[in-house]
């Protein structure tokens, strides 16, 4: 199966990393108009660089286009590679608009592609084994539940982050983490009630989530952090709590932010001390899902259902009210 990467920023980098890694694939193409991205990122990675995604289509011809662009061309570009009859695998948040994620799921299943959206943290062990636990009723009766997820303002090293328009800021970006983990823990929502507070320094929010089983969801999210990037996450039932905390969850703690000659990354991505990263096992279950014809962990429909969410707690926190949905 061939894949190539479109852009070459933080994700795509770990992107083309991983698939150069794996045994399933061959990473024949990396694309970024900045072309000292791709080119530097195709040495690294042993494949050619191209400036432009038409070129790299045509010259290639590959199985899945990995896209990992910003949130605002996350529709354009899937619609197109769709067009062009290959699978698509494309970073979180799915898009902007329910309208555009309507229109990338409709381009993929009428050109007979596969389409998957890289919610990650389905992949963190820790955050399996909270799902687990609650699948197998060790909780009882569910309650309260809450998750945060902070680090340092990403638009410091891409300024397209501070652009509501183009990145839905802090809710829309990093908070649907805990969204969709939290819809796929807990299952549907009923509505949303949020705050947010931004400036050029910060962007803060804090939302609630009822649940249609009653339990209720407080979900924090926070970009202009001063110390290290760190998540959070909790759910408590009648029968007992389980919690996780990227600070304390391990004995041997590493986070990672590459440097190199364009400064620090836009994108802090938790440190594991394991061989692979959840990066990893995501995009080699992506690419199983396509070899085995089996539904992902992560449908297109979840992840919908996630930017929904998301639209509805932006909407509460401009009108102040709470969205039923």
């Amino acid at each position: 199966m061939k894949v190539v990467v479109v852009g070459c920023g933080g994700m795509g980098r770990i992107h083309a990393i991983h698939y150069a890694s794996m045994p399933e694939v061959e990473l024949v193409g990396v694309c970024d108009i900045v072309v000292h991205l791709a080119e530097r990122l195709a040495d690294e990675t042993n494949c050619r660089a191209f400036a432009s995604y038409e070129e790299m289509m045509s010259a290639v011809k590959p199985d899945l286009v990995s896209i990992a662009l910003p949130t605002y061309l996350h529709k354009e570009y899937t619609v197109k590679t769709a067009a062009l009859g290959a699978h698509v695998v494309c970073e979180k948040p799915m898009a902007l608009t329910l309208e555009d994620a309507a229109e990338m799921i409709r381009s993929c299943e009428q050109a007979g592609v596969r389409l998957f959206v890289g919610h990650v943290v389905r992949f963190f062990p820790e955050y399996a084994d909270i799902k687990r636990k609650v699948e197998a009723g060790e909780l009882g009766k569910l309650g309260v539940a809450h998750a945060k997820r902070s680090g340092s303002h990403p638009a410091k090293v891409k300024e397209w982050f501070g652009n509501f328009e183009q990145s839905g800021g802090v809710i829309l970006d990093l908070m649907v983490h805990d969204i969709d983990f939290m819809r796929w823990a807990l299952g549907e929502v009923k509505s949303v009630y949020a705050l947010n507070r931004r400036d050029q320094e910060m962007d803060y929010a804090l939302a609630t989530l009822v649940f249609e089983q009653g339990a209720v969801a407080n979900l924090e999210a926070f970009w202009g952090y001063p110390g290290p990037f760190h998540t959070k996450a909790e759910i408590a039932g009648s029968d007992g709590i389980v919690r996780n905390s990227s600070l304390e969850a391990q004995s041997l703690q590493m986070v990672r932010t590459s440097e190199g000659q364009d400064g620090p990354a836009a994108v802090e991505v938790p440190g594991s001390p394991g061989y692979h990263d959840p990066y990893y096992y995501e995009l080699r279950h992506f690419v199983r899902c396509i070899r085995e014809n089996r539904e992902s962990i992560v449908t297109p429909n979840d992840a919908y259902k996630a930017v929904e969410i998301a639209l509805a707690a932006i909407e509460s926190a401009k009108t102040g009210a709470a969205v039923h949905l």
